[in-house]
């Protein structure tokens, strides 16, 4: 094991903060949500499509980001309902992507069907992609949850906005963030191995990696591909071993980074660094309940919650009471659903039109991410941005930057 250059933990929460925390873990209901009553008829609900894929390749995913959508619907209605059109309630229409394209325009046209005023989630960008195409058919507003290519924004569509950085803006903070932490360490890492899904979040990142690493000073000692799903990771893990890279780099979805980073273990292939950039499974509770051993030090860029804000850290308190592991899919649609709740307020108005207009004037700061707050350009949250977090432990901690780190960097970790 190499010389951790920062080894100390901060502690970056402090009394006060965690004690806020668990005050306002009791706002959170965890109760399925529920239509309005026959006794509130007389105030017309307001319906929301929540489109996740919770079966097929990516339902792990789907599922968590359901969960955040139902947290933030059932504490909005608690609280009111919104309260410019008389306390209605947020209904929410749920419609399973079932992990593909396809699927995921299908549940848009029911969506349009019954009537919804805006639709969020997604989650995979082909299925952003193909859901807010269909969406922009109708004028219904789309909020991406998580889908990262930036195709998704330049198509021109008036319908679609991205609360969450693409992964232009993530590459350029991962490398930004990676010379800064590869610098303290006094440059130990310079090759890399770029691993990732052979789909358009995967392809588009490593381009953008194969022109950024070297202008940093890393050599690319090859890119790998891999398809969605993947079963058996075994030549990948051999070819890494051959290459003997400093740094491995992943850029896929939650089942193929676990079983590289699990295939890695077993034939004991052990770089100075995992660093995953938006890793499917790098910031992901599972995978460290899990697989802890293999989880060990794998550093992350990718989105995440603010680790300070008392309201972000009741929420995982609630996830977790559920039984369920925390990812980044909880805090975007939870975020996402108060950024709708607000814009709809602030339109008076379920018209869709009004909706949109409402959304661009944003300037949301309510949510629980690490952004400041909302402005919309061209549909992309300008002021959205990634932090690194590190596995240490038995829990996912922020490492950078230093305004929202819980902990120092374990680099090198080998």
């Amino acid at each position: 094991m190499g010389r951790s250059v920062q080894d100390s933990a901060i502690s970056g929460i402090s009394r006060r903060t965690v004690l806020k925390a668990g005050a306002a873990a009791a706002a959170f209901t965890v109760v399925p949500v529920a239509a309005p009553s026959i006794l509130r008829a007389q105030t017309p609900a307001v319906k929301i499509g929540i489109l996740q894929p919770v079966t097929g390749a990516l339902a792990h995913d789907g599922d968590l980001g359901r969960l955040g959508a139902e947290l933030a619907i059932n504490e909005i209605n608690a609280a009111g309902g919104i309260k410019a059109l008389g306390g209605a309630k947020i209904e929410m229409l749920f419609g399973d992507a079932r992990s593909t394209p396809e699927a995921g325009t299908q549940e848009v046209e029911r969506m349009q069907a019954e009537g919804v005023s805006a639709i969020v989630g997604g989650f995979a960008s082909p299925i952003c992609l193909a859901a807010s195409q269909a969406a922009a058919r109708y004028d219904l507003p789309y909020l991406v949850d998580v889908g990262v290519s930036d195709q998704i924004m330049t198509r021109g569509l008036a319908n679609t906005f991205r609360f969450s950085p693409g992964f232009g803006k993530v590459t350029q903070v991962a490398l930004d963030n990676l010379t800064a932490i590869n610098e303290r360490a006094g440059k130990p890492a310079k090759t890399v191995v770029l691993v990732h899904e052979d789909g358009l979040f995967g392809s588009g990142l490593a381009k953008l990696l194969q022109a950024e690493l070297p202008k940093r000073g890393f050599e690319i000692l090859e890119t790998i591909a891999h398809p969605t799903p993947a079963r058996d990771m075994s030549n990948v893990a051999l070819r890494i071993r051959s290459l003997n890279p400093d740094l491995v780099i992943p850029s896929n979805y939650y089942g193929e980074f676990v079983l590289l980073a699990r295939t890695m273990q077993q034939q004991r292939i052990k770089p100075k660094g995992v660093y995953a950039i938006l890793g499917g499974a790098a910031s992901n509770g599972r995978f460290v309940k899990e697989f802890p051993q293999a989880a060990q030090n794998v550093i992350d860029c990718n989105h995440w919650h603010d680790p300070k804000n008392p309201k972000a850290l009741a929420l995982r308190k609630a996830v977790e009471g559920q039984g369920k592991s925390f990812a980044y899919n909880v805090p975007l649609n939870y975020s996402n659903l108060l950024l709708l709740a607000d814009a709809i307020e602030r339109a008076g108005s379920a018209d869709r039109k009004k909706i949109i207009e409402a959304l661009n004037a944003s300037t949301f700061a309510g949510h629980i991410m690490p952004y400041g707050p909302t402005k919309f350009v061209n549909g992309q949250n300008e002021g959205a941005t990634p932090i690194n977090t590190q596995i240490q432990g038995e829990d996912i901690k922020v490492i950078f930057p230093e305004a929202f780190a819980e902990a120092k960097a374990n680099f090198p970790a080998a």
